[in-house]
């Protein structure tokens, strides 16, 4: 499938963004600790999110977590504590080549029992559950940070607790801070205990009520097109996203500021949601140089959209994207090129553009590599080309199933 999306002239929109899929994923393995039989309210109706409830509701033998990296480490961590329950778990062509090894070894420290049913260090596992001791546990802090959430969500579930050293440097902090936070929203006891070091008791979680706030990665994209759009008095109004959130892609207030984008919110009171109005005040740095170790997936959001302000960058923290849906390094700088845009990288950490353009190919297609994010990242280019087509624009349901329904109610062209 191939859509060709032309923009239009202006932009006056309310969205309705989809909840965060990040607080989904963490509230549904919650949840299913406490024992709960109420669901989180207003939870995320993307893929990723999917996969983790059908898991919980149906309980099969074998588990398809499909493309979801998330569901992967969060159920992998949640089936290894489930005393008497023997389950496999696997997923896509590319989840299988996605390593895991370093969660699991974590998971065998503390007691579970899990094999690996192909290739060393990846999926498919088999899982037999059963009560975890817990205690002391060390891992890297430079890996992904799902592997430590998802050591953490079942930290209070385990008989001794966990005591969790990170060594090397810690990247995703922010992720991790919503995990904790969560967790305490739900009665654990569990919090940092030394700037390496978190610790978490053994207090069963509280079944209680809880709303889930929208998804601040998905307004990114909103960010990225007022940022592109040529009008003083375009404007795009977001609704359900709350100042002061925890998500950790809530830095994109920041961002874009240095690229022309003023954020106001109607209300300010802390845990509530509001609308959040944007505007372009038309004052975008010259360059742009910033570290997204904390924030990797609103990387290529901001690299496009630099490309089409015209805006040379050097990024850095971005070692995860080459282990995420695809190696996100090697697609924006293939993709880049057809647009007529030369990037490189270095140190499989960061990438940067200098101003260096080659000839475009005409009619180019932007491939998405089963990546939700570079269909959603590249879409919005086409307000500052005639138009753009997009390879398989099917993907963006991994975590904005709306996101064409609501580029279309905003004035885009999308056809077939």
């Amino acid at each position: 499938m191939q859509y060709n999306i032309t923009a239009p002239e202006s932009l006056n929109m309310t969205v309705q963004l989809p909840a965060s899929k990040s607080i989904s994923n963490r509230a549904l393995i919650i949840h299913a600790l406490s024992g709960s039989d109420v669901l989180p309210e207003n939870l995320s109706d993307c893929d990723d999110t999917e996969v983790i409830v059908n898991a919980l509701k149906d309980n099969p033998y074998e588990i398809n977590i499909k493309a979801a990296g998330t569901a992967m480490r969060f159920m992998t961590a949640y089936l290894a504590t489930r005393n008497g329950e023997e389950h496999v778990i696997t997923g896509t062509e590319r989840m299988k080549h996605r390593p895991i090894h370093i969660l699991v070894d974590a998971l065998r420290h503390l007691g579970a029992d899990i094999d690996y049913m192909g290739e060393e260090g990846y999926p498919p596992l088999r899982i037999r559950g059963r009560q975890l001791e817990g205690g002391q546990l060390e891992v890297p802090g430079n890996v992904s940070s799902q592997f430590i959430s998802a050591l953490l969500l079942i930290g209070p579930c385990l008989r001794d607790g966990l005591t969790l050293r990170l060594t090397g440097d810690l990247i995703s902090r922010p992720y991790i801070d919503l995990t904790l936070w969560m967790m305490c929203e739900f009665g654990a006891n569990a919090d940092w205990s030394a700037f390496d070091t978190i610790t978490v008791a053994s207090t069963p979680y509280a079944q209680r009520s809880y709303f889930i706030e929208n998804d601040w990665s998905a307004a990114s994209y909103w960010y990225e097109m007022i940022a592109l759009s040529k009008k003083e008095d375009n404007e795009i109004r977001l609704e359900g996203l709350m100042d002061g959130s925890k998500q950790g892609d809530s830095s994109v207030r920041y961002i874009f500021s240095l690229l022309g984008v003023k954020t106001t919110f109607k209300t300010t009171r802390e845990g509530v949601p509001t609308t959040v109005t944007l505007r372009n005040n038309g004052r975008c740095v010259p360059r742009l140089e910033y570290d997204f170790i904390n924030s990797p997936d609103l990387a290529q959001t901001i690299v496009v959209c630099c490309m089409m302000l015209g805006v040379p960058f050097h990024f850095r923290g971005l070692s995860t994207l080459k282990i995420k849906e695809t190696d996100r390094i090697k697609a924006l700088k293939t993709e880049a090129r057809k647009l007529g845009f030369v990037l490189h990288d270095k140190n499989d950490s960061e990438l940067y553009w200098d101003g260096e353009r080659c000839e475009p190919q005409v009619d180019a297609a932007i491939d998405t590599y089963e990546d939700h994010r570079m269909a959603l990242a590249f879409a919005p280019a086409a307000l500052r080309l005639n138009h753009l087509c997009i390879n398989n624009p099917q993907v963006v349901s991994k975590s904005y199933p709306k996101y064409w329904e609501h580029l279309k109610a905003a004035g885009y062209e999308v056809e077939r």
